[in-house]
């Protein structure tokens, strides 16, 4: 009910209204908007000129059969010719200009903002219907600002000189064409409210057929290792058949607008011709003053016509536009609360969490860790296991401020971190995380992710460290191979170093390892581990493991079931008692073939 009483109260704003929303957009470029106006308003003023250039050729030129004047009149109108063809050319170039550049700016200040919004915000929303937004809408938007926001302009300033001239020039037949005006404004008033909800299903329908073309892509693998192309393919087919559907019902209804604004004002055009034919013969006009009124009744009719057009055109993007400012609307879900706390310069690394209680907004419902205490120090080593579910990496988006917990407190250094904006408190905390993210950019620039400034040396050390040099070496260009989309040209071995590689070159006090070793075979987790022995020297590691062969040697080891704690103590603390941690590992180090103790 809420949703269709907001969509009702949408459709009742002016469709101009999410356009003037555009305006800080357009303020930093209204000097070359103004001249482009200038230009408008010259290359307008030169049509209208135009049909006077007409009526002297044919009454002084023609009616006086003296070839002075006629050579007269045709270069006042060759002249009026080039200064419209230069006001022209203006007005088209700074107005399309001005659009690519607003463009790009609201771009970017769309996807700008999206980084910001927490990752909540991305539980409930798709990605390919965001990327349509930032993409898809914003096109439609620069399609009116460059080209039918001055189209508009100056058919609408050529259709108001020209029932002007009109009336200087016979107030009877100009009288009918003022009649015919709001004929043909009744059409766009009706059907252009129409247009824009249209317009508004279209982009959401063009949306749907690029989130699925995104999802399918990413995983096309998955598609076809389970034969899912056709079904995929229908899926596609559906989706594109409802975007076809929607924008044809929009290209119907303005179709019909368009074709009706034609009809009546030619009609009136036709009807005038007629009347005016009479007063010629009559000697009340004459030619020439009859061609130009012809010649300016076609400009309001012409201009009537794009007018209409292009209306259509301002209702789509005013939808667009709608869409775009809705994301741009969004608030993040992370709050700085007050009084607000500057990170420390040099972070020690302990780590507290105090009664926590949290549930992921998707699922409010359902408690996924909590109510939970423990407190880690500077430099420990702690290790959290349980089976899937029981929360580990929801305590990892806690400590990384992805989230924040509905109660309790998470300490950084005795600091609520929820006092400190999100990104002083990720500066602290390096991550592994169990899937390796790799980027489709060179080895460089994916290490380097965890610091930019890095030297190509430092680069090429935290490599060494994570024991990947040698399948780097081995790559077509070493170091400057491109990795391709989701780093599908390395096994998922190589991914997980590079991660792991990162995550060294980033050197921060905290180290997150969600599984690291899991993708790596025997020799590799061997190396690897030896390495990440060196970087957890000094700085408060967390470990989620399923394997727990590998976290033998914590400090301490944090059993968790169910969102909660189940047990807290050393590997031979727990393994000598008859808990969850006892069974799991002889479930696995029977399994393995490895002694428990």
């Amino acid at each position: 009910m809420r949703g269709d009483e907001e969509s009702k109260r949408a459709l009742q704003r002016s469709s101009l209204a999410h356009l003037k929303r555009l305006w800080r957009f357009v303020a930093p470029y209204r000097g070359r908007v103004v001249v482009a106006l200038f230009a408008l308003m010259t290359a307008a003023g030169c049509v209208l000129a135009l049909g006077q250039g007409l009526r002297h050729v044919i009454d002084a030129g023609f009616g006086s059969r003296d070839p002075q004047l006629l050579n007269a009149a045709l270069a006042g109108v060759v002249a009026i010719a080039i200064l419209l063809a230069v006001a022209t050319w203006t007005r088209f170039y700074l107005m399309m200009s001005v659009g690519e550049r607003i463009i790009a700016d609201l771009r970017c200040a769309a996807f700008s903002h999206v980084l910001t919004l927490s990752p909540a915000f991305f539980d409930l929303s798709r990605t390919g219907e965001i990327s349509s937004r930032i993409t898809n809408d914003s096109e439609q938007i620069r399609q009116v600002i460059g080209f039918g926001f001055s189209m508009f302009l100056r058919n609408g300033l050529m259709m108001l000189g020209a029932l002007a001239m009109l009336f200087a020039t016979s107030v009877k037949l100009a009288a009918l064409i003022v009649l015919g005006v709001p004929a043909t404004l009744i059409p766009i008033l009706l059907m252009g409210r129409r247009v824009r909800r249209l317009s508004r299903a279209n982009q959401d329908r063009v949306a749907d057929v690029t989130a699925h073309i995104d999802e399918s892509l990413h995983e096309i693998r998955t598609v076809q290792a389970y034969r899912h192309e056709e079904r995929t393919r229908d899926h596609f087919v559906r989706s594109a058949e409802a975007a076809c559907a929607s924008g044809i019902d929009r290209v119907r209804v303005k179709a019909w607008l368009i074709s009706l604004v034609m009809l009546i004002g030619f009609c009136a055009v036709g009807v005038i011709l007629w009347i005016g034919g009479h007063d010629v013969f009559e000697g009340r006009l004459t030619a020439g003053e009859l061609s130009a009124f012809v010649f300016y009744a076609g400009i309001v009719a012409a201009s009537a016509g794009v007018v209409s057009e292009v209306w259509g055109e301002i209702q789509r993007a005013a939808g667009a536009t709608e869409r775009l400012l809705e994301l741009l609307d969004e608030q993040p879900a992370l709050v700085t609360v007050e009084p607000a706390l500057p990170m420390p310069t040099r972070i020690r690394g302990a780590l507290r969490f105090e009664e926590v209680s949290f549930c992921y907004p998707a699922r409010p419902a359902t408690v996924a860790a909590g109510p939970l205490s423990f407190a880690v120090e500077p430099g420990e080593r702690v290790a959290l296991v349980g089976p899937s579910g029981a929360g580990k990496s929801t305590l990892f988006a806690l400590l990384l401020r992805f989230y924040d917990p509905q109660a309790g407190r998470v300490l950084l250094d005795g600091i609520d971190i929820k006092q400190c904006a999100a990104q002083d408190v990720r500066r602290a905390i390096a991550l592994v995380p169990q899937d390796p993210v790799i980027f489709a950019a060179s080895v460089t620039e994916n290490v380097r992710f965890g610091r930019p400034d890095a030297s190509a040396d430092e680069v090429h050390a935290a490599c060494v460290a994570a024991h990947a040099l040698e399948f780097i070496e081995r790559l077509p260009q070493g170091f400057d191979t491109e990795l391709g989309e989701r780093g599908v040209r390395l096994s998922g071995g190589q991914r997980q170093r590079l991660s792991i590689a990162r995550a060294l070159l980033a050197d921060r006090p905290v180290l997150l390892l969600d599984e690291a070793t899991s993708s790596l075979d025997a020799e590799s987790e061997r190396q690897v581990a030896a390495a990440l022995e060196r970087l957890e020297r000094g700085r408060t590691t967390l470990v989620i493991a399923h394997r727990l062969a590998t976290v033998r040697t914590a400090d301490r080891i944090i059993v968790m079931e169910h969102g909660r704690i189940h047990a807290v103590g050393t590997h031979d603390e727990l393994i000598h008692g008859d808990g969850l941690y006892a069974h799991l590992a002889r479930l696995q180090f029977v399994g393995e073939g490895l002694n428990t103790n």
